[in-house]
């Protein structure tokens, strides 16, 4: 938001420098500006100076970006900004002069709270006489400064007080309000407005609006209506100043997909004290600029009552918060600056919160003197205090223990070393949203199926609408993006949580994807391919001290026949992996998954190395001929199953089909190591134990030709 630093002058001495200081003068006071509202609060984001002339040298003003937070719609005036720099200052505050308005006579119009919890507060004046025209000069700088078109008398002072005090204001024409009479009342079903943008709205029963005796004529905190606009015909008008419910606004606003000043303020909480007063600023500068005069009392009308907010603060307890003794004179200047009438008590102070900081200070029950009061929370003072104060007045201390500290849960460390081993791998972590859309979802296996996803009550958007049961989408759609953008090579893992359907638990898996050439052609360029994937899930086994077996399978999501799932010692499904089916990279991809859970061995576990012989040992090869549907996985755990003495290793060495081998066979050739840890083994014992091997193998896997087709 834009403030005028010449128009924040009219409330606090800001000791602004002359017009001809010169631009050092000017650019010096806004960084010192700059930095004090920065320092409480109030984050400024960028200046403009306001040149009198091209080239004069002469600046007329000040005009500071400032990013108000949503819980300080007290600050989007000037006012209220004026107010937070005059505490920080510790110099007196300027209320905006007004007239007084007349509380006593015969009302022009009558005002009905038909919904008295949307519309707590009504402020309605009737004025005769005035002349619709342009602005003065000095207002319609004021606007201009901060970027606000000057559109006639009266609708600019609506503009200037709400820029001012935050109080959002309306002018009807009020000789166009059917029957002279104001209901506040929620919108009929099918209802019609047309707003003063010239569009046309159908309403429902969660907009509140203005209307008269006959119709709708505005929406409540939103916008004003086209049939009852001001114009240059207007003689007389009703001013509008009231209170209304945020909650109220924010439902009308987003249902009608609108926004505008008045909204985005009442959408954020206003002051409920403040109509009356508003009004009365109002008609004393439509007064001076528009002419006319007052008819009747100001209508005021109350509906459900808005609780005032007690607070009171511990001088103590204070204290020990900040760390530092903060000096009493401090905390009373602070709260009288900022409006919370301090009251001096046994131990510290009490007051009541300003209505402009009513939606900040949320109140809450607490006991006071043996009675249930609403009352602000204790941090929420300490801030008021300690931001004033300066927290870098704070000294800087680390916190003490009052126990030893309880250690970390087994589940982040084995999470955490899965992510340093992948790392070490030459892995890069990646972090996704735990949600995804429902293609996503159908398009890969899971490792926890079943049933349908978890849908979200209200998702972001379509993209993510329900919670993932795979790592796999978010790591081949990041994988796409990085391939798009030229990388050669794709090597991602993440640590996250899948989703089971129902109510069953949440399940921590890692995930990985690879793909791509690596390396440079002068140094070992290498093709990642379905072998390094299945390396680095194994490796994780390895490192953890478990043991996994691969078996084929078809898996949604990958190619048939490259597809495999991971089993655990108790024959339990706990990871998978294969070559992607729809890829976008311009090189195969690679994905897996595994549920950390198997990981578990690690814990208390150490590892350790096994010596091997100083004695020669044997190599012998065997090449067995078997039908293609039989996996190295089956015959890895038929050998291991023979538990052949001195066996000290054997690896698969090559698979062949082609001439010599019959259709639908395939020769694989494994190598065999022997060696014993006392004696260097002989020729024979070697061929007895290779013997054994070979028959089992065969009796087992061995081709049969048309008999096992």
């Amino acid at each position: 938001m834009e403030f005028s630093c010449r128009w924040l002058a009219d409330y606090v001495d800001l000791e602004l420098p002359a017009r001809e200081a010169g631009r050092a003068a000017w650019e010096a006071f806004s960084r010192s500006l700059a930095e004090r509202l920065t320092s409480i609060g109030h984050a400024v984001e960028g200046e403009r100076l306001v040149e009198e002339g091209a080239g004069s040298g002469r600046f007329d003003d000040l005009v500071l970006e400032v990013d108000v937070t949503g819980n300080r719609p007290d600050c989007m005036c000037h006012v209220g900004l004026a107010r937070e720099i005059a505490a920080s200052l510790d110099r007196p505050l300027t209320a905006p002069s007004r007239t007084k308005l007349a509380t006593t006579g015969t009302p022009r119009v009558k005002v009905t709270l038909e919904d008295p919890s949307g519309c707590p507060r009504y402020v309605a004046v009737a004025i005769d006489g005035v002349r619709i025209g342009p602005s003065p000069a000095w207002l319609k700088e004021r606007l201009a400064a901060i970027g606000q078109r000057s559109i006639n008398n009266v609708v600019d002072v609506t503009n200037f007080v709400l820029w001012e005090t935050g109080q959002p204001l309306h002018a009807f024409d009020l000789a166009r309000l059917a029957g002279g009479e104001i209901r506040v009342r929620r919108a009929r079903p099918g209802e019609k407005l047309t707003t003063l943008d010239g569009v046309e709205r159908e309403l429902d029963a969660e907009v509140l609006v203005i209307a008269d005796a006959e119709r709708a004529v505005a929406l409540a905190g939103i916008m004003g209506g086209l049939a009852s606009e001001v114009t240059g015909a207007t003689t007389s008008i009703l001013l509008e100043s009231a209170h209304f419910d945020r909650r109220r606004v924010r439902r009308g606003a987003k249902a009608l997909a609108m926004h505008t000043d008045a909204s985005h303020r009442f959408e954020r909480g206003t002051d409920p004290e403040a109509p009356r007063e508003a009004a009365a600023r109002a008609v004393e500068l439509l007064l001076a600029t528009a002419g006319g005069v007052v008819v009747g009392p100001a209508v005021e009308a109350v509906g459900d009552a808005v609780p005032k907010t007690s607070w009171w603060l511990e001088s103590a307890r204070l204290d020990a918060f900040a760390g530092v003794a903060v000096p009493a004179t401090v905390v009373e200047r602070v709260f009288a600056r900022l409006g919370f009438t301090p009251q001096p008590v046994a131990g510290g102070w009490e007051g009541t919160v300003p209505g402009w900081r009513h939606h900040d200070f949320t109140p809450r029950e607490a006991t006071r003197d043996g009675r249930t009061v609403l009352a602000a929370a204790p941090q929420d003072l300490y801030e008021e205090v300690l931001r004033l104060y300066g927290l870098d007045k704070i000294p800087a201390t680390l916190p003490s223990l009052g126990a030893p500290d309880a250690g970390g849960d087994a589940g982040h460390a084995r999470g955490m070393r899965v992510r340093r081993h992948l790392a070490a791998c030459g892995l890069a972590e990646a972090i996704h949203y735990a949600f995804h859309d429902l293609a996503a979802d159908a398009a890969y296996a899971s490792l926890v199926p079943g049933g349908d996803p978890l849908a979200l009550a209200n998702p972001l958007s379509e993209r993510y609408a329900v919670m993932r049961r795979s790592l796999v989408p978010g790591l081949v759609a990041t994988a796409g993006f990085n391939a798009r953008r030229g990388a050669a090579a794709v090597r991602l893992f993440e640590v996250g949580h899948l989703f089971p359907s129902g109510d069953a638990p949440e399940v921590e898996a890692v995930g990985l994807v690879v793909g791509g050439r690596v390396g440079e052609p002068w140094d070992r360029q290498a093709e990642l391919d379905l072998f390094d994937l299945k390396g680095m899930l194994e490796s994780l086994a390895v490192d953890a001290g478990v043991a996994f077996s691969a078996r084929p399978a078809r898996l949604e999501g990958f190619v048939p026949g490259t597809a495999g799932e991971l089993i655990d010692a108790s024959g339990r499904v706990v990871g998978q992996f294969g070559q992607i089916a729809a890829s976008e990279t311009p090189f195969p991809l690679f994905a897996g998954e595994l549920r950390t859970d198997a990981l578990a061995a690690a814990a208390g576990q150490r590892l350790g190395v096994e010596l091997p012989s100083r004695l020669p040992a044997v190599a012998a090869d065997l090449t067995l001929t078997h039908a293609l549907e039989v996996g190295w996985s089956e015959m890895e755990r038929a050998v291991r199953a023979l538990a052949v003495p001195d066996l000290a290793s054997f690896r698969l060495k090559d698979r062949y089909r082609g001439a010599g081998v019959p259709a639908g066979a395939v020769n694989t050739t494994i190598a065999f190591l022997y060696s014993a840890a006392d004696r260097t083994l002989t020729q024979e014992e070697v061929n007895e134990r290779q013997s054994l091997l070979a028959a089992e193998l065969q009796r087992r896997f061995g081709w049969r030709g048309e008999e096992e087709r």
